[in-house]
């Protein structure tokens, strides 16, 4: 008996291509009669690939660090978030838009601010609040500083700065200064592009200063305050009467540009990080450059 029931078990090339045809007609039947059945599982298989994308560090995943309206990124790092302070942070992924819909070219118009020191009046007692909550204890010389590099960054090459010759600092921040830094090179790029200004790089005239430097410059320069925001690796100070034009050597000159008209759009940048609260600024007229500190 049990011989039978398995001979009756066997299925037939005959029986299979029967059972297979069946199928077939009926999930045709069933397509038919409820459409939708196709449109829910394509929208289930997109939202899979979607989230397995993000996951896995696709476009959609948010920086940490980020910020801006107009020329930059949304999203700032507020406190209390230990990723923008340590070896979690990232820099901005926003894209700047070049293009109308219609897909001709973008402009904008320069507006500047109302007033650098009005827009920027930050003074040293401010940001030094912030030196103090992000920054890294003062390095006494450079030698010291040569051992403390696992709380500083190197950020003395970047294609959206340029860093000037260093006499009284070295080139070195902690983490979240040099995101900040680089972001606001980013945005300045994107901000002279929409404008239709031929790209410039910033230029960065001073950034961590060891107790050694600062003693130095006190010497140089009276009016030098021996706390300074520079001791913490947290501040660096932009120059707003030179910037560095961005052309191929071997092509042609890229056209002039006054320095006003850059200092204006970087005047907007550095207004849109403000506030957003990423940064303090400070308008400094005798050194003739934007004074900030991370936030």
């Amino acid at each position: 008996m049990f011989i039978r029931f398995i001979k009756n078990m066997i299925i037939t090339k005959k029986r299979y291509l029967q059972g297979f045809f069946a199928v077939v007609v009926l999930l045709a039947l069933v397509r038919c009669v409820f459409p939708g059945v196709a449109d829910v599982r394509r929208e289930a298989s997109a939202s899979t690939a979607a989230d397995k994308a993000v996951g896995e560090g696709g476009t959609d995943v948010k920086p940490v660090c980020a910020g801006g309206r107009g020329n930059v990124a949304s999203g700032g790092c507020r406190d209390g978030q230990p990723a923008c302070g340590g070896g979690g942070i990232q820099p901005s992924t926003a894209l700047a838009t070049f293009f109308n819909a219609d897909g001709t070219p973008r402009k904008s118009r320069i507006y500047s601010v109302s007033s650098f020191k009005g827009v920027f009046p930050d003074s040293n007692s401010v940001q030094m609040a912030a030196a103090r909550r992000y920054g890294v204890s003062p390095v006494n010389d450079r030698t010291e500083a040569e051992h403390r590099m696992k709380e500083l960054v190197y950020m003395g090459s970047n294609p959206y700065y340029h860093v000037d010759k260093l006499n009284s600092s070295i080139p070195y921040l902690v983490p979240r200064a040099a995101v900040l830094l680089q972001d606001i090179g980013r945005a300045y790029f994107d901000s002279l592009q929409v404008k239709g200004i031929p790209l410039h790089k910033l230029i960065v005239t001073s950034v961590l200063r060891t107790r050694d430097d600062v003693a130095k410059l006190r010497n140089r320069n009276g009016n030098a305050t021996e706390n300074s925001c520079h001791l913490y690796g947290t501040t660096f100070d932009i120059c707003y009467n030179r910037y560095k034009t961005v052309e191929d050597p071997d092509g042609p000159a890229r056209r002039m540009v006054r320095n006003d008209t850059l200092k204006w759009v970087l005047s907007e940048v550095l207004r849109d990080f403000r506030e957003q609260g990423r940064c303090y600024v400070k308008y400094e007229v005798k050194q003739g450059c934007f004074h900030m500190t991370v936030n």
